[in-house]
């Protein structure tokens, strides 16, 4: 099964943003869900391309696929249609999320963490989600450094089949503080554990998919290990 919820959430500057999802959104809390996420950053194309593909997998897949799911194609149209990393407020929508960490410091205007934690109608959408469906594991994915940055426990599955796959490295973090980041919200706040994929920039959709898509379809199919909370 595949649904979509047109009408899910709206960005600040006016673009709809569309949800998919595997049952009833009123079904999935029972469920635990994985929660898939691309286009965090405007200017990451490769990560909207593997949403994109993952979701095309998925739907074809729907007889063997062992885990319910929520996926986002795009969280930030706004960037996206402008090729920006920030949101139309001119906000890092991975630096806005309400941890207990976030900070109104930063050192370039691309990770300006907005005003106050979740001033972001994408990021109020998306915390409203994750309190509605309760996944067992979130994965976003993004473009800069190769790398599969894990805040989760240890020796848990789903990083390792990613980086197995992809040929990337498992990380603990990027390699430097992401205070309001979604791995911070998600792990140390929520206890939901928290992959990035971090891909090559200006890579093309088939070789993204070509890296990551095996490690995806691995852990679609077996049983994800619910968190702890």
């Amino acid at each position: 099964m595949s649904l979509e919820s047109p009408q899910w959430a709206t960005s600040a500057g006016g673009h709809k943003i569309t949800l998919y999802h595997s049952h009833p959104l009123v079904e999935l809390a029972s469920l635990r869900p994985l929660l898939l996420i691309g286009g965090v950053h405007g200017d990451e194309p490769e990560g909207v391309a593997l949403a994109q593909q993952l979701l095309a997998w998925l739907k074809s897949h729907t007889a063997t696929v062992k885990n319910s799911w929520v996926l986002i194609e795009c969280l930030n149209p706004d960037g996206f249609s402008r090729n920006q990393r920030t949101n139309h407020h001119g906000v890092d929508l991975n630096r806005n999320f309400p941890s207990r960490d976030w900070s109104p410091q930063h050192r370039e205007a691309r990770y300006f963490p907005g005003p106050a934690p979740a001033s972001e109608p994408e990021i109020q959408a998306l915390v409203h989600l994750v309190a509605q469906v309760r996944p067992r594991l979130i994965v976003h994915f993004h473009s800069w450094k190769p790398s599969v940055v894990f805040a989760g426990p240890p020796n848990h599955p789903a990083p390792r089949f990613l980086s197995e796959s992809s040929g990337y490295p498992v990380q603990p973090d990027i390699g430097y503080p992401t205070p309001g980041s979604l791995g911070q919200w998600g792990w140390l706040d929520q206890g939901i554990p928290v992959i990035c994929t971090e891909e090559e920039e200006r890579v093309s959709a088939t070789e993204t998919w070509t890296r990551f898509g095996p490690g995806l379809q691995k852990i679609f199919g077996q049983e994800i290990p619910l968190p702890l909370k």
